[in-house]
């Protein structure tokens, strides 16, 4: 008799340990015509087998370099988890990887991602995985695989966490930032759509001080409960950045203000003898970062380094090219606007004058 039918007739399931495969399987089906949305030259973003595809020819790419990134969304999902609200978390995942891609010059072509939870819900699960298609959309790229993880024990009740992972390709030669990048260059904000997905920790603690709860109406714009205003997704740059590329326009480099704010992201794509200068007083700042400013007791310094203060993508771009540049993203539907320029570097990385509007 083999040792499997000495197994006793009472023994647990997996199920009954907290892992439902038919849940899981149920997800899949669920989410196949968001993943077919995302279908591009390159990828017929089909999942359900073992590795995702990607043809780079097929891409029209001749010589490529790969670019890759991979990113979470931070405790932005605490906000989601304790509202119920789930649908526009996978935008902010894809943004977090995709405009990490766009600024070394790269066109993001595939998208993975990885959920885990310590019981899978497949219609919240599914709600997440139709906001990374969506993303994906915004992005130009396909989604072509994932992983869900249910974990019992790891996570509980509702928690549950996202990664992401983007793979983009340039031609040879044509990376971000530029070799003749120089002092005079000009640097162009484009606006963010708000706080974006870093310092969640620290906005949520100013809520909990203020005294407000998620679903009052936001102190900056009563239009909106305080959840869905900080819930509004990352914005994604992709589309007209990679254009502006295209069409020829000297853009020298980029930096995405994530966290670490200006003071840390902006000295990642400068050589050591130039820095940004940078005039305060033209920043645009959306009115959530006032309120956060003046609840939490926050100095200017500490909103630089924490927030995007308004400015999601920064640009180094020709003198020349700079109207052009400008006008492009306003046609594109952005909110853009020169706000300083490069020079030698005497000092620090990044310099500031005049003062945010907080």
């Amino acid at each position: 008799m083999s040792d499997a039918q000495n197994l006793p007739s009472n023994g647990i399931s997996y199920k009954q340990a907290g892992v439902d495969i038919d849940a899981g399987n149920a997800l899949v089906e669920a989410i196949k015509p968001a993943v077919r949305s995302t279908r591009r030259p390159g990828a017929d973003a089909e999942i359900g087998g073992f590795g995702g595809l990607f043809d780079l020819k097929a891409a029209g790419f001749v010589d490529p370099i790969l670019v890759a990134a991979n990113d979470g969304v931070g405790t932005k999902l605490k906000i989601a988890i304790d509202t119920g609200r789930h649908d526009t978390i996978g935008i902010d995942l894809v943004a977090m990887c995709v405009n990490d891609i766009i600024v070394q010059g790269a066109e993001p072509l595939f998208f993975l991602d990885y959920f885990a939870t310590g019981r899978l819900d497949v219609a919240n699960a599914k709600a997440i995985v139709e906001g990374i298609a969506e993303g994906c959309r915004q992005a130009g790229c396909a989604l072509i695989g994932g992983e869900t993880a249910e974990m019992p024990g790891m996570y509980h009740g509702n928690d549950y966490d996202l990664a992401g992972f983007a793979v983009g390709a340039a031609e040879r030669g044509t990376l971000l930032p530029r070799a003749d990048i120089a002092a005079g260059d000009a640097l162009v904000a484009i606006a963010s759509s708000g706080i974006h997905s870093n310092g969640y920790s620290l906005v949520r603690r100013i809520v909990e001080m203020s005294g407000l709860d998620w679903f009052m109406p936001a102190p900056w714009d009563e239009k909106q409960s305080v959840s869905d205003a900080l819930l509004v997704p990352t914005r994604i740059y992709v589309k007209p950045l990679l254009a502006a590329l295209r069409a020829g326009m000297e853009i020298k480099a980029m930096a995405h203000i994530t966290g670490g704010g200006f003071i840390d992201n902006i000295p990642r794509v400068l050589p050591d003898h130039l820095a940004a200068d940078i005039d305060l007083a033209a920043v645009a700042v959306p009115k959530v970062f006032a309120w956060l400013a003046k609840v939490g007791g926050i100095d200017e310094r500490e909103m630089l380094r924490t927030f995007n203060c308004g400015v999601g993508m920064l640009v180094a771009i020709a003198p020349d090219d700079t109207s052009r540049f400008i006008q492009h993203l306003i046609d594109s539907g952005e909110r853009a606007a020169m706000v300083g320029r490069l020079t030698e570097r005497t000092g620090a990385p990044v310099t500031f004058r005049g003062a945010l509007a907080l």
